[in-house]
């Protein structure tokens, strides 16, 4: 288990706002001088807390504005047919973000199309048609209240 403390917690709050910090600007930023912050970082990437860094993509400006989620159950949920769900699931480029769930549904997918028209493809062409899947449910983004990374 990794042990970050209050100023671990303040360089992870400044870098999930903007990852293009310098770290002089952190450092300033929380009264620090470089070499400590530097160091906090370097150990923060290494335990695996700070995983990547990445570009925030406003999708509305592309061609691929529209987001849909997609609770899918499976006819069989023992583990091989999870797992061949999750590696058939990982293949398609229009999942953004799958999670294995609890409860009613077993997955939930993120998923991003283009419009209505392709995201009837994709359900009924490429989800549907997988192996094990016995239901899917679809609820369509009207608005982005929130995001946070």
């Amino acid at each position: 288990m990794n042990t970050i403390d209050d100023i671990d917690k303040n360089i992870i709050t400044l870098l999930k706002e903007n990852a293009k910090l310098s770290i002089k600007e952190v450092a300033h930023a929380i009264g620090m001088s470089k070499t400590p912050v530097y160091e906090r970082i370097k150990k923060l990437e290494k335990s695996g807390i700070i995983e990547k860094y990445v570009a925030v993509i406003n999708n509305k400006k592309l061609d691929n504005g529209m987001f849909v989620f997609c609770s899918v159950s499976l006819e069989v949920q023992k583990l091989k047919e999870i797992e061949i769900f999750k590696e058939e699931i990982s293949k398609l480029p229009e999942v953004l973000e799958c999670y294995l769930m609890g409860g009613v549904n077993d997955f939930l997918l993120k998923v991003m199309v283009k419009d209505l028209e392709a995201y009837h493809q994709f359900s009924s062409g490429k989800l549907a048609a997988l192996d094990n899947v016995s239901q899917i449910k679809s609820t369509f983004v009207l608005d982005v209240v929130k995001k946070e990374f």
